[in-house]
């Protein structure tokens, strides 16, 4: 959240944190403590040989920081002569995927880059497509191998961008996705860079041009004065990583800063994980500049063109409301022309030195700085506003969650008994899959042979992102077996693969006779309307399916309520209760030509390790938080909880289990009465 004050108060704050004295831990520490997520931290100061450490040692995701090690993977690999940086590369239409980078949305089917160009690009953009045709290219092996050759056996990329089948080490995939690496690490391999040791000293010049180039100034660079900074940055839901070598008056100094589990999870340019990163390298340089420049006056406080930053926004936002006729300044924090030709009309009319420049008499004559959103009261307002407050909490009441919408219903009956914004419709990510699983479980009860029906996987089904059975397209497996892969990893392919399959014969008025002859793509939106066909005759009435699995859609939403009246049915399916029930599952899928391998599907619903718990399923995207649908039984009761946008995995466990243990009181405090 931005908080800004008046402007020569913010200049004050800007000059004085942090603070140049004390040791570089004093400046550091207390940045990461009050941090909400893991964080893991090494600096050195290639001058003086100064480190600061914080879990330096511990592996951590690195998102899209794996690929600096990859780019040094396709160095040796030219530098071997293995690979050629003037190879041109053809991009296929089958090579782009999601996420940051331009040649998924920029580039046709066809067009043709060399390998120096797709490094640029992945270290310039982050581009995930781009990445993707350096590995393969290069090899998908070599950069773990490489880093474990270097001493660096932590630092490993473990499979293809969004292609987690391709995964080279599959527990590190899940536990830290695209790659993983310690802060030491990235150190190392930065120092060694600049000490132009990293392949040759020709490699090592190029591979610091790519990094000078990096694109991003959400982290480092945010707040740093005009330095060169050689980075690279990495960004998921929950990660946010740079590192990178910053050019210091006195010196070079390597810094990598990698957070994990932050609560913060928004993508926003004030990202608590992107605001950690700069404010750490802000304390970084500052303490090893010492210089005039490193750590500004506090009467300092003079914009001009060429400035930039938020007291700049500040000011924009002012003449545009304080020089009539407006100037219309786009509030960007960048002073310009535009801006430099506002002030000076502003300063002729207030018979101020029309040079452009603002200092003092300007800031003075511009009165309060307009802030970004509502307009602050006067101090006088604000201060003599009485704030009432609101009575006492009640102690016999439902315990206090951080999920945004819960509900508690009867697990016999599927009755509601207790809820909070209970009927409101909100994002559900893939406890959509509950109604996949159902409509297919309630086919079944009347044809029990479907269950035993082989599904080919398409490559629609294998190329869909996000959690994923890891099944491959061509590969063969029954739908009893595949309902495992639906529900126990979440496999947004498996939902793809079913709707495929089934959705011309369940839809409204599907028919058996049609159902080969359809093709995937219809099947699968006639699956969908199978979906909210359930969905009426369940009298979910706050609930809309637009996708088998979950992923954002501006109309896919459901009600906590709804969600329970799902689990309910479902459960009153036995197939499907033995399935969400289930820790683990096993299956053998047999491959085009015949091969056959064993897959291992382990349950996302943490709550099955506790006695009582017995499914149902769990769900997580950046719009709908950390989602459970869960149930469990006591004696002779039975209860299912739902909780809706809680603000990380672990919240959804505890709101969960507090929601339990208030309602198996309740119940017992009902039969106590007679109820």
């Amino acid at each position: 959240m931005r908080c800004f004050f008046g402007a020569w108060t913010l200049l004050l704050f800007m000059a004085a944190t942090p603070a140049r004295c004390g040791e570089l831990a004093e400046l550091i520490q207390p940045l990461i403590d009050a941090h909400q997520g893991d964080v893991a931290v090494a600096v050195k100061d290639l001058n003086t040989g100064e480190t600061f450490e914080h879990q330096a040692h511990k592996t951590m995701p690195t998102a899209s920081l794996i690929k600096f090690p990859l780019m040094i993977a396709a160095y040796q690999a030219i530098e071997e002569g293995t690979a050629d940086p003037a190879t041109l590369i053809e991009l296929k239409e089958s090579d782009k995927v999601p996420g940051s980078g331009i040649l998924t949305t920029h580039f046709s089917d066809g067009a043709k880059i060399s390998l120096r160009d797709a490094i640029q690009l992945m270290i310039v953009y982050s581009d995930n497509t781009a990445t993707n045709l350096v590995a393969n290219e290069v090899g998908l092996d070599k950069t773990a191998a490489l880093m474990e050759k270097l001493g660096y056996p932590e630092t490993k990329l473990h499979s293809f961008v969004f292609k987690r089948e391709s995964s080279l080490f599959p527990e590190r995939s899940v536990k830290f996705g695209l790659g993983s690496s310690t802060p030491a690490d990235m150190a190392s391999l930065l120092e060694k860079l600049q000490k132009k040791e990293l392949v040759s000293q020709e490699a090592s010049e190029k591979m610091l041009g790519h990094l000078y180039a990096c694109a991003d100034k959400s982290t480092f660079p945010r707040n740093l004065p005009n330095v060169k900074i050689a980075h690279k940055t990495g960004a998921t839901n929950e990660v946010r990583t740079d590192a990178g070598i910053v050019d210091g008056p006195k010196g070079p100094i390597v810094l990598c800063v990698m957070t994990n589990e932050n609560r913060d999870q928004s993508w926003g340019g004030e990202n608590a994980g992107d605001v950690l990163c700069s404010k750490i390298a802000q304390a970084v340089y500052q303490h090893f500049s010492d210089d005039e420049e490193a750590t500004p006056e506090p009467d300092s406080g003079i914009v001009k063109m060429g400035s930039a930053g938020p007291l700049v926004a500040m000011l924009q936002r002012t003449l545009n409301a304080r020089v009539t006729p407006s100037p219309g300044l786009t509030d960007d924090g960048d002073f310009g022309p535009m801006t430099e030709s506002a002030v000076i009309a502003f300063q002729k009319a207030k018979g101020i030195e029309p040079n452009g420049v603002v200092g003092r008499e300007t800031w003075e004559a511009l009165g309060p700085l307009v802030e970004e959103g509502p307009a602050a009261p006067a101090p006088e307002i604000a201060n003599a506003e009485i704030i009432e407050k609101e009575p006492a909490d009640d102690l016999d009441g439902p315990p206090f969650v951080a999920s945004k919408v819960w509900a508690i219903a009867d697990g016999k009956t599927g009755e509601l008994l207790w809820g909070s914004n209970a009927d409101a419709p909100v994002d559900i990510a893939s406890t959509t899959k509950m109604m996949t699983a159902y409509v297919i479980g309630k086919y079944a009860q009347e044809h029990p042979d479907a269950l035993q029906e082989k599904i080919t996987f398409s490559k629609r089904a294998d190329d869909t992102i996000g959690s994923t059975a890891e099944l491959r397209a061509g590969e063969v497996v029954s739908a009893e077996e595949l309902m495992y892969g639906l529900l126990l990893p979440s496999g947004n392919d498996a939902s793809v693969a079913f709707g495929e399959h089934f959705g011309s014969r369940l839809a409204p008025g599907g028919d058996e006779e049609i159902d080969a002859k359809e093709s995937p793509k219809k099947s699968y939106g006639k699956f969908i309307d199978a979906m909210n066909a359930a969905a009426k005759e369940l009298g979910m009435d706050h609930s809309h399916f637009d996708n088998t699995h979950g992923l954002t859609e501006e109309t896919h939403k459901a009600s906590a309520a709804d969600m329970a009246k799902l689990a309910h049915a479902l459960k009153q399916i036995p197939f499907l209760q033995q399935v969400v029930s289930t820790p683990q599952h096993g299956a053998t899928v047999t491959g085009p030509g015949g091969y056959e391998r064993n897959v291992l599907w382990k349950n996302t619903n943490n709550l099955l390790k506790i006695a009582g718990y017995d499914g149902v399923k769990t769900g997580t995207t950046s719009a709908a938080g950390a989602c459970l649908v869960s149930s469990a039984t006591r004696g002779d009761d039975s209860l299912i909880v739902v909780v809706l946008g809680a603000p990380s995995s672990e919240s959804r466990y505890v709101d969960s289990r507090n929601l339990y243990r208030w309602g198996w009181t309740q119940l017992e405090k009902r039969k106590a009465e007679g109820k």
